[in-house]
């Protein structure tokens, strides 16, 4: 047993779907999250800062006796692999749970992920994936810029004209194909899972990065008998618009009120 808090950090609000799947899965644990909004996108970045800022935010994090972390953002899952393997304190990302997952889906058919510009630069998620699945099957990756920026802005609803063109606008190239399954490889992508059915039709098989790393970070914890918290609480720590984060954070955690404590931009 082990009631010290779980650690969960992202650019921005993006991490809210991993948090918020950990609290489902793990409901008497304590948590603290750190929304990096300051330093926001990380999407664009090149591979060297990404891997600084991913220690970084993780430092911060350990600062508070975390007992295990998880990196909520599939850039830096997908740049920063060694440094979350290294790192002294059980860290996740949810690029290898997620793989994981999708090579497990049955059939031959192509598979999709869906990511940052910077993940699927980096080659990260589709070699991984080619080499978990062989080369018969099909891997397609597809930057979608535009998404993570769009849902920090707040737009989220499916009937938003300005999320509809972006969901359009990326998925336009495979919108007529038929995919085994299609991963989402930005935990931003959860809040407008809804807009993408919308586009790519209802029966299109989507999972969530944001809930496969979740669930690793879960199995771990109760593998090593270190669940036990006790006291329910929730902490949040913004480097950006605080006040921007709770309007937003607030609705899609069902948790009561969420305030957030302000911190410093990190310098590289």
């Amino acid at each position: 047993m082990d009631t010290r808090p779980i650690g969960v950090y992202d650019s921005g609000v993006g991490g809210l779907t991993g948090l918020r799947a950990l609290m489902r899965m793990l409901p008497g644990e304590d948590f603290l999250y750190f929304s990096d909004s300051g330093r926001m996108p990380y999407g664009p970045r090149p591979l060297e800062e990404l891997r600084r800022i991913a220690v970084q935010d993780m430092d911060f994090l350990a600062g508070f006796d975390v007992k295990a972390i998880l990196a909520a953002c599939g850039t830096i899952s997908s740049a920063a692999r060694e440094q979350l393997k290294a790192y002294p304190i059980p860290a996740f990302g949810v690029l290898t749970p997620a793989l994981d997952a999708m090579a497990a889906v049955p059939g031959d058919g192509p598979l999709a992920v869906l990511a940052t510009a910077a993940s699927i630069a980096s080659g990260e998620f589709t070699e991984a994936l080619r080499k978990k699945c062989g080369m018969h099957r099909e891997i397609v990756g597809l930057p979608c810029p535009e998404f993570a920026p769009t849902i920090e802005a707040g737009h989220i609803r499916r009937s938003d004209p300005v999320v509809q063109g972006c969901v359009a606008r990326a998925l336009e190239p495979v919108r007529e194909r038929k995919f085994d399954a299609i991963l989402l490889g930005c935990t931003h992508y959860g809040f407008i899972e809804d807009a993408i059915r919308d586009y790519l039709g209802e029966d299109v098989p989507l999972l969530s990065a944001a809930e496969c790393g979740a669930k690793a970070l879960r199995d771990y914890l109760e593998a090593h008998d270190l669940t036990g918290g006790e006291r329910c609480e929730r902490r949040f720590f913004v480097s950006g618009d605080v006040r921007a984060f709770e309007a937003f954070a607030e609705p899609h955690l069902n948790c009561g009120p969420v305030h957030a404590e302000q911190v410093p931009i990190m310098e590289l």
